[in-house]
């Protein structure tokens, strides 16, 4: 007979002694699993709240009652036993989030800032509001709409769901009306009830990520603006910090997040993906001159994969960070150990047994840093990360640690055998 599907089906967190707060995490990830390591350091207790007890947070950490974030009765019945809830990802619901704020538990992000991640349309209307760089947008429902933003930007244009997206999932750049015309039969279900989001196709350089932190007493920390190169829409490497990046550019953006950071009162960690542009587009510069600026793609209030090079590669990890700004701690050092850190994340390939693999890489490259997420293989999953640190600051040591961190991600993935 199958057992209880709440929350209070397991027991409460063991505190430890001297006061130390449980921080709970709604979400049982890789991102609640890589708070686990931080947490003993801070000699602070992790509770998740995870999807099964195979999750991938629930491998390691100890108090993980299986329970689903759509669960009112689960979710409330863990929290109360938390000092603070924090989040794995962004798609608990509204009404999930307001009973918790009823109930007097501290949330972080709180639900008026996470509502900006949750949903893309009150992230464009908020970020347009405060002046800053975005793509030309539009909220559609109808074909008309679509036909009069395709007309002032130009097709191919980029739609996308205004909830529930990831990963490249719940976007599609379309090049006709016909393209759009399934998008706009499922609106007003799931993901579309407010329509569809538009926008300008943006002719970019490259793409960038900033990660950034706020506790609720308002100290804040930005890490160095990382060069993100996505395949398939999903994120396949990160460098650190972005090579030949203009030093203006670089103050614009991370000026540009904090600012975001403080207007929409986010608290812990929060990624700021960009687009760099070309031209005398003036908006995200730091003087508004020509020359090479910023356009802001999305938002995640949570830590986030453009910043997993930081558990190694970082003073302070993101994961270190999130946990010390949540509970209001003085915030860590974001500084990086090395002049340039190499990031490649691991897919899910052909083969099944990742061990020997892992015991290969080891022994071939005793450098290497690899975080798998005790997931099982399935083509396409984000298993893990690799993560190389070194070289000379020259574009040379930079090529020598991204072809080991290549090497290793494909060796895992099986795309090579040697």
């Amino acid at each position: 007979m199958p057992g209880p599907s709440t929350a209070s089906a397991r027991p409460t967190p063991v505190r430890a002694d001297g006061g130390f707060p449980v921080v709970g995490i709604i979400g049982g990830g890789q991102l609640a699993r890589m708070c686990q390591p931080p947490a003993v350091a801070l000699s602070l207790t992790l509770s998740v709240l995870a999807e099964s007890p195979t999750a991938s947070a629930a491998l390691v950490v100890p108090h993980s009652p299986v329970g689903e974030h759509t669960d009112l009765a689960a979710v409330r019945e863990f929290a109360r036993h938390c000092d603070v809830v924090t989040f794995d990802h962004e798609h608990v619901p509204a009404d999930v989030l307001a009973a918790l704020e009823a109930d007097g538990i501290p949330l972080h992000p709180s639900p008026a800032a996470l509502v900006h991640a949750q949903d893309k349309l009150a992230m464009r209307r908020r970020l347009t509001e405060l002046g800053l760089p975005c793509p030309r947008w539009a909220q559609a429902r109808t074909a008309q709409e679509v036909e009069e933003f395709a007309a002032q930007v130009g097709w191919p244009i980029v739609v996308k769901a205004p909830r529930g997206g990831y990963d490249g999932k719940g976007v599609q750049v379309c090049r006709s009306l016909a393209e759009v015309e399934p998008w706009l039969s499922g609106v007003g279900e799931a993901g579309l009830v407010d329509g569809l989001l538009l926008e300008e196709a943006v002719d970019f350089t490259r793409e960038l990520a900033v990660m950034v932190a706020r506790s609720p007493s308002g100290q804040a920390a930005a890490w160095p603006v990382a060069q993100t190169v996505q395949t398939d829409g999903v994120c396949t490497e990160v460098l650190v910090p972005a090579p030949d990046l203009d030093e203006d550019l670089a103050v614009a953006a991370v000026e540009g997040a904090l600012r975001i950071a403080g207007e929409l009162g986010v608290t812990g960690v929060m990624a700021m993906e960009l687009f760099e542009v070309a031209g005398p587009s003036g908006a995200g510069t730091a003087d508004g001159s020509a020359g090479s600026a910023y356009l802001v793609n999305e938002l995640a209030m949570r830590p986030h994969n453009s910043g997993h090079w930081t558990i190694d590669g970082s003073v302070t990890s993101q994961f270190e960070q999130h946990l010390r700004a949540v509970l209001d701690l003085p915030l860590g050092d974001p500084s990086t150990r090395a002049p340039w850190t190499v990031m490649g994340n691991v897919l899910g390939g052909e083969h099944p047994d990742l061990y020997p693999t892992y015991r290969h890489l080891m022994a071939r490259d005793p450098g290497l840093k690899i975080h798998l997420y005790g997931k099982g293989v399935r083509p396409g999953r984000k298993l893990g990360h690799v993560t190389v640190f070194g070289g000379d600051g020259s574009a040379g040591s930079l090529a020598e640690l991204r072809e080991r961190a290549r090497h290793a991600a494909d060796y895992l993935q099986g795309v090579i055998d040697e």
